[in-house]
């Protein structure tokens, strides 16, 4: 069983741009918890009075809910200071940041070993004194072993005796790969049988995943981790593929709850402000679609191109991408999942008229089926019942913007106005009282994207992508524009047709 220590609102709040709000580290430190990670690094110990409210905060919370004994906080060899700021906070465990190379010492510090070792023992023993735990950073360490293994093995022969509960060794620049890791973390672990080390991987060479899998195979006990992968530079170790690799590549358990992965990794991206690629492994918006139809073919043939990482263990869903690679495979896979049934000539029709699409770079999601093949088999069963006639968005300096549409629905016009925060939001206002009036469901809007293309054009095409949910069925539509409201109202009208045809 790997002990997993997650450091996302510590060292992932290092990622450039990156700063969590107090309601926000209280959210996400209660959701980690709750997917079952062993250890939460939350904060570094001085770092201002607004930080030092959050701790206080996160920790009343942890000691109501019995969970204070996974909170850490990074401290400093500084004489008592961070561990009466720790004290203070109402935590009981420092993660002490000590030097784990020679060159940090006599260079950064301008002391000498023995004068570093004798601070460290000070603050321990106070540390003692004040019922904090002790955890020790040997930073730099992967520089340590490289360069001064000397002073590495100088400095764990002299503080393993102390009142020191873990060891935590870090590659603090993230410069090593899988095999001088397995090699230093082997020679560690064999020469100090008796004391519990962490390892800590940064991914400056994208190897932090590799080096991770190097570490526990040599016997370490405990691994760092960030959601998304958030950190300084290149970032640290993502926990999401982590644990994928723990579980599956190396048979090991964890406390952690796959299936919360995917939701705890969009609550940081929306808090972080930091977007995950959509090819990042396991959380990406797109690892779990087949886009060749090839593919999609052999899913039908006994699932050929599955591997162990099924979505549901995530909490998503596999998925069918429609474009210009797409077979009838793919096609049969998104009009099975509409609950559309189509014989092979009309399966053909509209897989061509899909490639077709395609290849022009439109984008074509499973919502836009039933339109393409309405229009493909010339039939009048799923023509567009909804449509957005006019409207007039007003926008002015120091007034709500307003908006005013006319609308017709199922052949009868209806007009309304209405404000809201943003123009959007009053064009989405007057819908809704539209659609009040008239008893009809809507649904609630869940996430709205808009991507533009890179070179800063102004008449630049914009995609505005938003995800709606209706009850129990979650779905997305797109609008492409030269205007982002325009897009977005594109976008709308698809929606409003699509839940016209659910009925």
């Amino acid at each position: 069983m790997i002990e997993i220590m997650d450091t996302t609102l510590r060292d992932g709040e290092q990622t450039s741009g990156v700063s969590f709000s107090m309601q926000e580290k209280l959210s996400v430190a209660r959701l980690l918890i709750d997917m079952g990670i062993n250890r939460l690094e939350i904060a570094s110990a001085k770092v201002s009075e607004g930080e030092f409210l959050t701790v206080k905060k996160i920790a009343s919370w942890a000691e109501s809910s019995g969970n204070l004994e996974k909170l850490e906080i990074l401290g400093f060899v500084d004489k008592g200071a961070s561990l009466r700021w720790i004290k203070d906070s109402g935590c009981k465990i420092i993660n002490l940041l000590t030097k784990g190379s020679l060159k940090h010492v006599t260079e950064q510090l301008r002391k000498t070993p023995q004068q570093h070792l004798e601070d460290i023992k000070h603050d321990i023993l106070l540390a003692q004194s004040m019922n904090i735990s002790v955890n020790i950073y040997l930073e730099d360490w992967s520089n340590g072993m490289i360069h001064s293994k000397d002073y590495v093995f100088f400095m764990l022969d002299n503080l393993k005796s102390l009142p020191i509960k873990r060891f935590m060794l870090p590659d603090t620049l993230g410069i090593l790969n899988p095999n001088n890791t397995k090699l230093f973390c082997t020679e560690i672990v064999n020469r100090y049988p008796d004391i519990h080390f962490d390892f800590h991987a940064h991914n400056d060479y994208d190897l932090a995943v590799a080096n991770v899998m190097a570490a526990v195979d040599s016997g370490i006990h405990g691994i760092h981790v960030t959601m998304n992968g958030l950190g300084e530079r290149a970032g640290n170790a993502p926990l999401p593929s982590v644990i994928a690799v723990l579980h599956d590549q190396m048979k090991i358990k964890t406390s952690v709850k796959e299936f919360m992965l995917n939701k705890v990794s969009r609550v940081v991206e929306t808090y972080s402000g930091q977007n995950i690629s959509s090819n990042q492994p396991v959380i990406g918006e797109n690892v779990f679609t087949q886009t060749a139809g090839i593919h999609a073919d052999g899913d039908n043939k006994n699932n050929l191109y599955y591997n162990d990482l099924h979505p549901n263990r995530f909490g998503r869903i596999r998925e069918y991408a429609l474009g210009k690679l797409s077979g009838k495979a793919n096609i049969k896979k998104n009009i099975e999942a509409l609950g559309i049934e189509l014989d092979e000539k009309d399966m053909i029709k509209v897989t061509n008229r899909v490639i077709e699409l395609g290849d022009r770079k439109e984008i074509i999601t499973q919502e836009d089926l039933p339109f393409i093949i309405s229009d493909v088999l010339n039939t009048n069963e799923n023509e567009k019942k909804v449509k957005i006639l006019s409207y007039a968005l007003v926008l002015s300096k120091g007034l709500h913007p307003t908006a005013s549409i006319r609308m017709e629905i199922d052949g009868k016009t209806y007009e309304q106005t209405a404000s809201g925060d943003g123009q959007y939001d009053a064009f989405s206002e007057a819908i809704s009282l539209i659609y009040e009036k008239l008893n009809k469901a809507k649904p609630i809007l869940t996430n709205y994207k808009v991507i533009i293309p890179p070179g800063g054009q102004t008449d630049a095409l914009v995609q505005t992508v938003i995800s709606w949910k209706l009850n129990n069925y979650e779905f997305k539509t797109r609008g492409l524009d030269a205007d982002q409201t325009e897009a977005a109202i594109k976008a709308t009208e698809k929606m409003l047709n699509i839940i016209e045809n659910l009925h």
